[in-house]
């Protein structure tokens, strides 16, 4: 069985490729995949799995015609807050799949916002015409429990992503990661308050600072911003496979993150976690998770509110208790058995 996995892949966002990679590592070993990428030769190599241009349509279209299932892959592919074309691309292509009469799975999905009328018809027109559905959170399953579009609710499958070890060993302790991105609501004075805050705790604890931009090509420029300024030690670290971003984890104290699956795999490795939001979905997971941290236009003015907090937070004896990451990954485990059931179901 082949099947065609179309999400943002190959674009160098770390949580994406994180999501890809859970996909692969969950899909059954009868179904081989196809994935729709930005950059394919990088995929083929991170993965070892055929890969097509995802914006080359011919190419498209003939893997298409190859295959037996469609798979959206996870994130929040249906919304038109960052772009009113984007919907459209993955909406097209999930109609054309189902035209052509292919199995089709819209999985682990965070739905919206929908902003545009014609972005939430489109969006329920698609996501009825599906075989299955799974959803990665309470609001998108609202909408579609009043589309009366049936689907599985599970956590973020990338809590059951398996990591890649990463080498830490030569980094004192304490060690904080820090993941950061440009957003309007991290603004220039933000930025330079959470700086001196990190400033102030390693001179406290001669803590290692761990820059991590989970999308180098948006997120490193504010990483040196940071690490110019440090007075302790610090290291940038990029990555090649996300698995190694879960192995990164399981190697540090703190995590200080507004990347969304920065938090979730930094709770999943029982990591202590600060969370900075700019999207509800990071705020919903810091209210499930109760996870200390602010929305990024509540932060406090001055750099010593944050300080103590990360140093209180540095003090606890743990994350998360690992009984309960074990049901978030019994959860998320929900997403595999859709996929295994409705692909056994369809060869």
């Amino acid at each position: 069985m082949r099947a065609v996995l179309c999400g943002y892949y190959g674009q160098g966002n770390g949580g994406d490729e994180a999501l890809l990679a859970t996909l692969l590592q969950m899909l059954p070993p009868s179904v081989t995949p196809v994935v729709l990428s930005g950059n394919p030769q990088e995929t083929r190599d991170r993965y070892g799995v055929e890969a097509c241009p995802r914006k080359r349509t011919g190419a498209v279209l003939q893997a298409l015609r190859q295959a037996d299932a469609f798979i959206w892959g996870g994130g929040s592919l249906m919304q038109d807050a960052t772009s009113a074309l984007s919907p459209l691309y993955y909406a097209g292509l999930m109609g054309l799949a189902q035209r052509l009469g292919l199995v089709t799975i819209a999985w682990a999905q965070g739905i919206g916002p929908l902003e545009r009328s014609l972005t939430r018809w489109l969006t329920h027109q698609t996501f009825a015409g599906c075989t299955a559905v799974s959803v990665r959170d309470a609001a998108s399953a609202r909408l579609l429990q009043d589309w009366q579009i049936p689907c599985t609710l599970a956590p973020d499958p990338v809590w059951a992503l398996q990591a890649v070890p990463m080498d830490l060993s030569d980094l004192p302790r304490p060690r904080i990661a820090v993941s950061l991105r440009p957003h309007r609501s991290l603004t220039p004075d933000r930025l330079q308050m959470l700086t001196q805050a990190l400033i102030a705790v390693q001179r406290e604890t001669s803590a290692a600072i761990v820059l991590v931009p989970f999308q180098p090509i948006q997120d490193q420029a504010i990483a040196l911003q940071i690490q110019a300024q440090l007075p302790g030690v610090s290291r940038l670290i990029t990555w090649d496979d996300p698995r190694q971003l879960v192995g990164l984890f399981q190697e540090v104290d703190l995590a200080i993150s507004m990347r969304f699956h920065g938090l979730v795999m930094a709770a999943a490795a029982g990591c202590r976690c600060l969370a900075l939001s700019y999207d509800p979905k990071v705020s919903q997971l810091m209210q499930e998770l109760s996870l200390p941290g602010w929305e990024l236009a509540q932060l406090p003015k001055l750099s010593e509110e944050v300080r103590d907090r990360c140093l209180a937070v540095l003090a606890q004896a743990s994350g998360l208790e690992s009984v309960v990451i074990e049901g978030w990954r019994d959860l998320a485990l929900l997403h595999q058995e859709l996929l295994v059931n409705v692909l056994k179901e369809c060869q």
